[in-house]
């Protein structure tokens, strides 16, 4: 077949040039949040990314609610008691 053939079975009416193309992989748009993959071993305990979320939901209160507290080595209560 020609180049002239292909481009005579189209109909007139079908315009290509208004479709949309949906890009696959990592240059693909997000729309209106983001990705995060897991690795298999922690997806495999996760039912649901629901589940996901509120396991992570959790782990931001219990840190918010308990802040880091200082953490002080034998050798520097060693020094200050010199």
């Amino acid at each position: 077949m020609k180049k002239a053939e292909l481009e005579d079975d189209l109909r007139p009416e079908y315009d290509l040039k208004s479709l949309r193309v949906r890009k696959l992989g990592s240059g693909r748009k997000s729309f209106g949040g983001s990705t995060v993959r897991l690795e298999p071993d922690v997806a495999a305990i996760f039912p649901s990314a629901d589940a996901v979320n509120e396991a992570l939901r959790f782990l931001i209160r219990v840190t918010q609610q308990n802040p880091p507290t200082k953490v002080t080595t034998s050798s520097n209560t060693q020094e200050n008691n010199l």
